[in-house]
């Protein structure tokens, strides 16, 4: 198991909005080739521990949609991390300064 974050840090609350960003991008990297298990704040201050993943082959097939009409477009929040929960088999998110942990395999 793996609990290394970019430089061997851990999340911190004195860390800058840059250190949060390059952790959103090295933490969407792993998700992408991994299952991760990550542990956050939720938003009513409990911790929650959850099993997830980018990971192509584990995500469910994207229904194909018979409306016409153009999607909307999304507003990006980068403090937002859309995942697939491997436990409940269904999209979560969470808030990515709210992290205090990760491990994964490799």
């Amino acid at each position: 198991m793996s609990d290394i974050m970019p430089n061997g840090t851990h999340p911190d609350s004195n860390w800058t909005d840059e250190d949060w960003s390059i952790f959103r991008t090295w933490l969407k990297s792993v998700l992408h080739t991994n299952k991760v298990t990550v542990t956050f704040t939720k938003k009513d201050g409990t911790e929650r521990v959850m099993k997830c993943t980018l990971k192509p082959e584990l995500l469910p097939p994207v229904p194909l949609t018979e409306s016409t009409e153009p999607k909307k477009e999304k507003k990006v929040n980068d403090s937002i991390m859309a995942v697939y929960d491997l436990e409940a088999k269904g999209w979560r998110s969470f808030t990515v300064n709210t992290v205090k942990n990760i491990t994964f395999s490799i």
